[in-house]
C-alpha cells in the first residue's frame, strides 16, 4: 500500500532544503558584501571573454557564489559558473 504521508513529507524536505540553500546564498551574499548588480557585471565580463573562443547558451549562463568548506574546518567563498558552450570557434586553431 502506498504510504501518502511519506509521499508528501519528501515533498516538503525538498521545499525545505531549497529554501535552506537559498538562505545560505543570500547570506554569503551579504557576507561577501556582494550585490546582484557586481554578480551581473561579472557574469558579463566572463560571457565577453568567453565569447571569444565559444559560442554560449546565454539562457543557460549562470554564475553564483557558494561556501566551500576545508579539511581544517574553515571555509571560503567560491565563484561557480555553469555556461553550456553551443560550439567552439575556430580562433587560434593552428591551420597548417
Amino acid at each position: 500500500m502506498l504510504n501518502l504521508f511519506k509521499f508528501f513529507t519528501k515533498e516538503d524536505n525538498k521545499s525545505k532544503d531549497i529554501a535552506k540553500e537559498r538562505l545560505k546564498l543570500v547570506l554569503l551574499h551579504d557576507r561577501a558584501n556582494v550585490s546582484p548588480k557586481f554578480i551581473e557585471m561579472v557574469k558579463s565580463d566572463i560571457s565577453k571573454v568567453i565569447s571569444n573562443y565559444m559560442e554560449i547558451d546565454e539562457e543557460g549562463f549562470d554564475i553564483r557564489l557558494s561556501r566551500v568548506e576545508h579539511d581544517d574546518d574553515s571555509s571560503t567563498s567560491a565563484l561557480i559558473a555553469n555556461i553550456p558552450i553551443k560550439r567552439m570557434k575556430n580562433v587560434g586553431k593552428n591551420n597548417g
